[in-house]
């Protein structure tokens, strides 16, 4: 009876903290803008010809990836750690780069590792964002603690957040449909250039890839892109964008209203969610390869997320034969303050099974 009163419990605090964020109109909706306009009918183009071509083969086609050659200060360190940030113009393919605010043209990336360990005898793995995670912190404090097991965090500030964040857009709110796009497409080629630069330049001696609900998407496409085997985290993410702005709380921070009149011919409320759902099919990470390794593939849901359902995951991982799945008993807000332990020892167990 206990655990079923904590259940609900946690169940409705996602949806108390969604009503006030999204109910309540505290702050913005997602694209207040609207689609994106041709910005939007690119990126659709772009995605669905790779889709055809097939993704295997992009991700042959395009590795190695460019170069990158980060500018490196020390922002802190002390006789076990030390904490360094890097920048770097993004290396995106310029349609890309094109859609990109130019807010979002230089990366920064934060890379905590010990001081005593040479990067030959340890392993390293790249962390993305969630929606709202602005800046490094949040993810460094996840990745902190295993320093002690000799596992480095490289935390890529993803593009429309923090200092990478447009102008006009307040705080996660993305302003149009074609940046949630856009915002994938480059994060996925930011970090596919980095886990490069952690093999060859930085001489790693295992790479992961890490992310929580949005990130967690990402890290999955890139897993699945990436030429040799990773360990690959999803925490608390669906298996497509459509289900967190359709099917979950999202849906009620989303301007409708807005996406209706912005069509050449004004749309019904269910026409346009039908348009969502085309549109975001596009990140369906079902339709992308098996990683190489999928035993160092390791899903970890939520049992009572309101925002992400727990069928979701599963069709990930049935998709991905040979992954695991992991469950923590909350929802999607409490999970992430609750189980840092337990996605700590998905990171652990992912990189433990490279060979």
């Amino acid at each position: 009876m206990v655990v079923s009163n904590l259940r609900v419990a946690h169940y409705w605090l996602d949806h108390v903290y969604g009503a006030l964020m999204y109910r309540l109109r505290l702050s913005p909706p997602f694209f207040s803008n609207g689609w994106g306009g041709a910005r939007l009918v690119l990126l659709e183009q772009l995605t669905r010809q790779l889709i055809s071509q097939g993704l295997a083969n992009f991700s042959l086609k395009y590795w190695p990836p460019p170069p990158i050659d980060p500018v490196w200060r020390t922002v802190w360190e002390s006789k076990a750690a030390k904490l360094q940030e890097g920048i770097f113009p993004t290396p995106c393919d310029p349609l890309v780069r094109e859609c990109l605010p130019p807010e979002s043209h230089i990366a920064r990336v934060r890379l905590l590792m010990p001081r005593s360990v040479p990067a030959h005898k340890m392993a390293c793995v790249v962390h993305l964002a969630g929606t709202g995670d602005h800046g490094f912190e949040r993810r460094l404090r996840l990745g902190g603690p295993l320093l002690k097991d000799n596992i480095a965090t490289l935390v890529l500030e993803s593009p429309f957040y923090g200092n990478r964040r447009p102008r006009l857009q307040r705080g996660a709110k993305l302003l149009c449909v074609s940046d949630l796009l856009v915002l994938g497409r480059a994060t996925i080629e930011e970090a596919r250039t980095l886990l490069y630069w952690l093999d060859k330049q930085a001489g790693f001696s295992k790479l992961g890839v890490c992310g929580l609900s949005m990130g967690g998407v990402h890290a999955a496409m890139v897993g699945s892109l990436h030429p040799t085997p990773l360990a690959v985290l999803p925490l608390l993410s669906p298996h497509s964008a459509a289900v967190a702005f359709c099917e979950g709380i999202m849906k009620y921070g989303t301007a409708w209203e807005v996406l209706m009149r912005d069509e050449a011919c004004s749309m019904t409320l269910d026409q346009v969610r039908e348009r969502m759902r085309a549109v975001l099919s596009l990140t369906d990470v079902t339709r992308f390869p098996i990683p190489k390794n999928p035993r160092a593939v390791i899903f970890v849901g939520a049992t009572n997320d309101g925002y992400i359902p727990g069928n979701s995951m599963l069709e990930l991982q049935r998709a991905w034969p040979g992954s695991e799945v992991r469950w923590v008993t909350g929802g999607h807000v409490s999970s992430f303050f609750l189980h840092g332990k337990v996605f700590r020892q998905a990171i652990r167990d992912g990189v433990a099974r490279l060979s």
